[in-house]
């Protein structure tokens, strides 16, 4: 069985070291979906039986696509080690399959950013007018550091700086959307690299068994 040599073996070890490097990413996500999914604020503010659960479909996508990284990261490495060409060009379908879906979860994300945060304050508008004292309010207010709505404010101190809660809905959820933004341009780059790796190393290893 013909091995790589020379340059081809730097690239073995580069493939083999982004591997880790990726199976780290994938712990990363991992670990910001499940801060998502149980984060105590967000928890309480999406815990009602009416409460839309779009954004938290877009969390269980997340933790979904850190756990397939997780494994994807782990059978690269092998096929780094081993010098496979199934798992290589395994890894490498792999790559390109997640690569698709996180572009397209990245579209669907986009155009329904304004569309989550307009459940949520619907949600909570439709609440506050049933019971503008209710648990499920408090702790809106209370999270959040707001009061009332737009269309009916809650008698705060003309010096108060608190906000309507249907404006620090939009805040809040824009600081959640854009981190996983960023978490996602971060690994599409990456998985770029990985692939760009895994196609030269599994030429450079076909080429070599054909000369031996």
């Amino acid at each position: 069985m013909g091995k790589v040599e020379g340059g081809m073996k730097c690239v073995k070890y580069l493939l083999f070291v982004f591997n880790f490097i990726f199976w780290l990413m994938g712990s990363f996500v991992l670990a910001v979906g499940l801060w998502l999914r149980f984060d105590p604020e967000t928890v309480s503010l999406l815990s009602g039986s009416r409460a839309p659960d779009t954004f938290f479909l877009g969390v269980y996508i997340l933790i979904g696509a850190g756990s397939l990284i997780m494994l994807v990261g782990f059978f690269g490495c092998c096929g780094a080690v081993r010098e496979s060409q199934c798992l290589l060009g395994s890894f490498f379908a792999c790559l390109l399959i997640i690569f698709g879906a996180e572009v397209a979860a990245g579209v669907f994300g986009f155009l329904n950013k304004d569309k989550i945060i307009k459940d949520v304050q619907n949600f909570y508008s439709e609440a506050y007018l049933e019971n503008s004292n209710s648990t499920m309010i408090l702790s809106y207010q209370k999270v959040l550091n707001c009061c009332g709505t737009k269309s009916t404010p809650c008698d705060a101190e003309p010096e108060s700086e608190n906000k309507d809660c249907e404006t620090k809905i939009k805040d809040f959820f824009d600081s959640k959307l854009f981190i996983i933004g960023y978490v996602g341009i971060g690994i599409a780059g990456v998985m770029i690299i990985g692939m760009i790796f895994s196609m030269v190393l599994c030429c450079a290893i076909r080429n070599s068994r054909e000369v031996i």
